[in-house]
């Protein structure tokens, strides 16, 4: 029998638990049909979730179609609950992601598609709501092919019979043929294509499976089955054991789960793993309910009891942990207790973080505060009920604030030297910008001679063992290239920590010299936002995103000519800051009619720059947990050089020129 695990993404509303509902109805797996409007859905068992009628944390179950054994994944919807979905794309075999048809792709819809392809989880595509009034197969499949890949393929044109098995019609293997050249080349001598090559252009992300129905009414629901049982593939495991930790959860008895798919070898009760932390208990969930298993195998999802120190991401046995998350919080809140003990909301929040480690909970010690980072308003909300539900702490937050980032604007050759008594090392890295949103990368370009290969790793290995912090406001650097290209040790004072010193203080070095000359930038996040109102509230719908400093897409005539009925629907982008609060204004102008949709497209910069510099006080010289200036020796004594004065002092000729 094929096993595979397959997890549902999608836009929220586009319908994807009652596809999972679907599907375990259709397979057997479930005798009654439940609906999210009913608050009964299968996989939807949490209080939360049945209130507001979402999908809030990714859930399993599990079920059998023909000889299909199918682990299915649901994630949630929203956009605030992102970091969850991606969490749960690493364990995956296949994703299924659902399309309203009615509302086609939207901007959250993008965002899953490049998660997707981030993670290389191959897709196969779903386009829901096909009963509603105006929703049109092809123009659907258009969009697919015009908007996320040419590769998307209808592979059931016919939603009243099964046809998803069998022979492909020409015109299907002639568009499939366009996929690959390989696939064309046996189009061409054989006049069809294998179900073989299909299965691994699917997997190869190749290719795009596109199926269409209402999940409501159960129509298309098997054909989507039985497209992931023919046209799927089981993957190849390792004898050696190793496994992924997607999910952290706390049941109501206080266990603390770890959620993983084992990827090779085996999983037995009692195994130690994590310094002597034993496995108490394997259990496989299927919705709220669980069995207790002796062990698992390769391909197989489970949650286990007895880890304390696992973390969604982290790779056991073989397997390294995955890198930093795509998804990041955009938003910083201050909690304001009432009349709760701090130390128990801190602690509370704390167990919140060991499953959301996105929250970034963190005390001020300055300002008795506790602070968390979030995505928005409804994860906002929902922070404050699971305080309330599960600790029973009535507690409020204060207005929130975008988290910032910093960036360069030009060329920099950074130094750092750490040279106290019997201790020696410099370092210089080139700081190059890099496209917007693209993180920080790291490489060296110094030859053996100048440094040995153990230094050189110190140095990449002390740039990436901590956020560094930008000399504007001390927001984490991003968006450039931090290159290795010279250095100096000595075969007597050198010792291990020596470079990381250089290396840390390098790189704040190079941030102060392009601030003299004001080559740093402060960038803020972005929302892309979409705005449906009445056509009579266009104009002050336009003056309101120019008041924020946003930006449309359309012009106004272009805006009338996407309308329904009397509805009208604005997109663009403006900054976080300035939107964060603006859903409220609109459903008091459109007296509830009205529906803002925002996601955050990625980083800017700061509208406000100077204000929000001015505002932060922040003194980049005085910040001792990242030193800008060096220390140099003399006399048998270590003495501070600063900053600007490095380049003068400096031991090794600098590559590029500082001036």
């Amino acid at each position: 029998m094929k096993e595979i695990v397959a997890g549902i993404v999608a836009h929220v509303d586009a319908g994807k638990t009652t596809l999972s509902e679907a599907m375990l109805y259709q397979s057997g797996a479930l005798r009654k049909l439940g609906r999210v409007d009913n608050g009964d859905a299968f996989l939807d068992p949490n209080d939360l979730e049945k209130k507001r009628g979402i999908t809030i944390f990714s859930h399993q179950a599990s079920m059998q179609f023909n000889e299909l054994k199918l682990t299915l994944l649901d994630t949630p919807g929203h956009v605030d609950f992102a970091a969850q979905t991606e969490q749960v794309l690493s364990v995956l075999d296949y994703a299924i992601l659902v399309i309203s048809a009615t509302d086609g792709i939207q901007g959250y819809t993008r965002t899953l598609w490049e998660l997707l392809a981030h993670y290389q989880v191959p897709t196969f595509i779903f386009v829901n709501k096909l009963d509603a009034l105006g929703a049109d197969q092809q123009q659907v499949l258009t969009e697919l092919q015009n908007e996320l890949s040419t590769n998307c393929v209808a592979l059931d044109l016919d939603l009243q019979n099964d046809v998803t098995t069998g022979e492909l019609t020409a015109e299907t293997y002639e568009e499939i043929a366009l996929c690959d050249e390989s696939a064309l080349d046996e189009l061409m001598n054989t006049g069809k294509i294998s179900d073989e090559k299909i299965q691994q252009l699917i997997a190869q992300r190749q290719l795009f499976p596109v199926y269409f129905g209402a999940a409501l009414k159960l129509t298309g629901v098997s054909n989507l089955l039985a497209g992931l049982e023919h046209w799927s593939k089981d993957k190849a495991a390792n004898a050696d054991f190793a496994a992924r930790v997607f999910k952290i959860s706390h049941t109501d008895k206080g266990e603390r789960l770890t959620w993983l798919r084992v990827m090779g070898g085996t999983l037995r009760n009692k195994t130690v793993l994590l310094d002597e932390q034993k496995v108490n208990e394997i259990r496989i969930y299927n919705g709220v309910k669980f069995t207790s298993v002796p062990e698992i195998r390769a391909g197989e999802v489970a949650a286990v009891t007895g880890l304390t120190a696992t973390y969604p991401g982290q790779g056991l046995g073989a397997l390294v942990d995955n890198s930093h998350p795509v998804i990041q919080p955009v938003l910083n809140y201050a909690l304001e207790p009432q009349e709760e003990d701090i130390q128990a909301c801190l602690e509370a929040l704390q167990q919140l973080e060991d499953e959301d480690p996105q929250l970034h909970v963190t005390w001020s010690k300055n300002l008795q505060e506790v602070h968390v980072q979030i995505m928005g308003q409804v994860q906002l909300e929902i922070l404050r009920q699971l305080l309330l539900d599960r600790y029973q702490l009535n507690v409020s937050f204060g207005k929130g604030h975008v988290l910032y980032k910093e960036t360069i604007t030009a060329q920099v050759e950074g130094v750092g030297h750490f040279e106290p008594l019997r201790h020696y090392s410099e370092v210089h890295l080139l700081m190059t910008p890099a496209p917007a949103n693209s993180g920080l990368q790291f490489a060296t370009e110094c030859s053996l001679e100048m440094l040995s290969k153990n230094w050189q790793h110190q140095i990449l290995t002390s740039l990436q063992a901590k956020e560094h912090l930008g000399v504007l406001i001390g927001a984490p650097i991003t968006d450039m290239k931090i290159t290795l290209i010279s250095g100096r040790a000595s075969n007597v004072h050198t010792v291990g920590g020596d470079f990381r010193e250089a290396t840390w203080r390098a790189v704040r070095q190079g941030l102060m010299m392009l601030k003299a000359t004001n080559q740093c930038q402060l960038l803020e996040p972005w929302y892309r936002f979409r705005l449906t109102i009445d056509q009579s509230q266009v104009g002050r719908a336009m003056n309101d995103i120019q008041r924020m400093h946003g930006e449309l897409d359309l012009s106004t005539s272009e805006m009338r000519t996407k309308q329904a009925s009397t509805m009208t629907t604005l997109t663009g982008t403006a900054p976080v800051e300035q939107m964060q609060a603006y859903a409220q204004d609109v459903q008091a102008y459109t007296h509830g009619l009205g529906q803002l949709e925002c996601f955050v497209e990625g980083y800017r910069p700061c509208h406000n720059a100077d204000e929000a510099i001015e505002l932060a006080q922040y003194d980049p010289v005085t910040d001792l947990d990242n030193v800008p200036g060096s220390v140099f020796c003399a006399h048998g004594a270590g003495y501070p050089v600063q900053w600007d004065q490095v380049p003068q002092a400096a031991h090794v000729p600098y590559t590029y020129s500082h001036k």
